[in-house]
C-alpha cells in the first residue's frame, strides 16, 4: 500500500512576482514529480504569506491613488493567492509528471478553513505577510497605513497579521474523494481561506492562518502517515546562526517541549512548524519530517532531514 504523505510548501519559496514564481515552481515540481514516481501518494498545501501581502498592498494602493479599483477585502486576497499559485503548481506538476511518462490528474481545490471567531490570535497578530522592509521603511508604512510590523528572524522587518487556528476544512470530503481517486491534490492554499460559521453561513475574516499548521490538520484528516514540512534549510537547528549552531536529526515530543520552553525556535519562523508536527504526530500517531526541497527524497529515505516522533 502506498504511503500517502503531506507536503507544505513555503509561501517564500513560491518568489516574489509570477514571473520568478513560474521558475521557481519548475523545481518544486520536479521534487514532487519525483515522489509520484517513487510510489508516494502527495497532497499538497502551501504558503502565500509575500504573495497575499503584495496583492493586498497593490489593489490598496490602486483603490487609493486612483487606479479606479475597489478596495479588495483580505480574504479575497487569500482566495486570489490560492487561485494563481495552485495554478502554477497543477500546471508545473501535470508538465513534470507526463515527462516521466505518468499521466496522473493534478487539481488545486480553493478551499476554507474555519477558525473561532475568539481566538487570541486576533488579539496578537504574528504572521508575517508581504515583503521584508528595513526598519525605518517598516515605521513610516505603520504610521502612514496603521500596520503593526514585526523583526522576522533576522531577515528584516514584515507586516503581521491576525494568525488564527484552524479548526475545520470545509471542502474536506472533496478532497479525500480526490486523494482516494489517486490524483494529485492542492489545498489549503495560504492555510486556507479564514471563515467563521454565521447564522447565514460562511463568512471570510481578515487572518492569515499558518500553512503549516493548516497542513498539519490536513494530514490528520487525510490519515496521512507522514507530515513533510519543506523549508529553506536541510535540519532544524537549536542555536541557529550561532558559533555553537547544531542540526537534530531526531525529535522526540518531549525534546520539541524543551527546546520551545527554551525560547529555541523563532515565532513565525521555525517554531510554528515545530508545533504543528508536534499536532499531527500528537493526534495521528504518524511521524513528521522536516527538511529542504532538494533533500525531500532523501529525508523520506531516512538519509537526512529533522525527524519528529512520539
Amino acid at each position: 500500500m502506498a504511503e500517502r504523505i503531506v507536503v507544505a510548501l513555503g509561501g517564500n519559496a513560491l518568489g516574489k512576482t509570477p514571473e520568478q514564481q513560474r521558475e521557481l515552481v519548475r523545481n518544486t515540481a520536479g521534487t514532487i514529480a519525483a515522489l509520484v514516481e517513487q510510489g508516494y501518494e502527495v497532497v499538497i498545501g502551501h504558503g502565500n504569506g509575500p504573495q497575499v501581502g503584495m496583492i493586498n498592498l497593490a489593489m490598496e494602493f490602486s483603490a487609493r491613488s486612483g487606479g479606479g479599483t475597489p478596495p479588495m477585502p483580505f480574504p479575497e486576497c487569500g482566495a486570489m493567492t490560492q487561485g494563481y499559485i495552485g495554478y502554477h503548481l497543477q500546471q508545473a506538476i501535470s508538465r513534470a509528471l507526463r515527462a516521466r511518462g505518468i499521466e496522473k490528474p493534478c487539481a488545486a481545490v480553493i478551499t476554507q478553513v474555519v477558525i473561532d471567531p475568539d481566538d487570541p490570535g486576533f488579539r496578537h497578530p504574528s504572521k508575517p505577510v508581504g515583503s521584508f522592509y528595513a526598519k525605518e521603511e517598516a515605521e513610516k508604512i505603520a504610521a502612514d497605513k496603521g500596520y503593526v510590523f514585526a523583526e522576522d528572524a533576522g531577515r528584516g522587518y514584515r507586516r503581521v497579521v491576525p494568525s488564527p487556528l484552524p479548526k475545520r476544512i470545509v471542502e474536506l470530503e472533496l478532497v479525500r474523494q480526490l486523494v482516494a481517486a489517486g490524483d494529485v491534490v492542492i489545498t489549503v492554499g495560504g492555510g486556507g481561506i479564514p471563515v467563521v460559521e454565521t447564522a447565514d453561513g460562511l463568512e471570510g475574516v481578515a487572518a492569515v492562518i499558518d500553512k503549516d499548521r493548516a497542513c498539519a490538520l490536513l494530514a490528520r484528516e487525510v490519515h496521512a502517515d507522514r507530515l513533510v514540512i519543506l523549508t529553506a534549510v536541510e535540519r532544524v537547528c537549536v542555536n541557529y546562526k550561532k558559533p555553537d549552531e547544531r542540526e537534530l536529526d531526531r525529535l522526540t515530543l518531549a525534546d520539541c517541549e524543551r527546546y520551545l520552553a527554551a525560547g529555541e525556535f523563532a515565532p513565525g519562523s521555525m517554531r510554528p512548524k515545530i508545533e504543528a508536527c508536534m499536532d499531527f504526530v500528537r493526534q495521528s500517531g504518524g511521524t513528521a519530517l522536516i527538511t529542504s526541497l532538494e533533500k525531500a527524497a532523501d529525508a523520506l529515505a531516512g538519509k537526512t532531514g529533522t525527524v519528529i516522533t512520539k
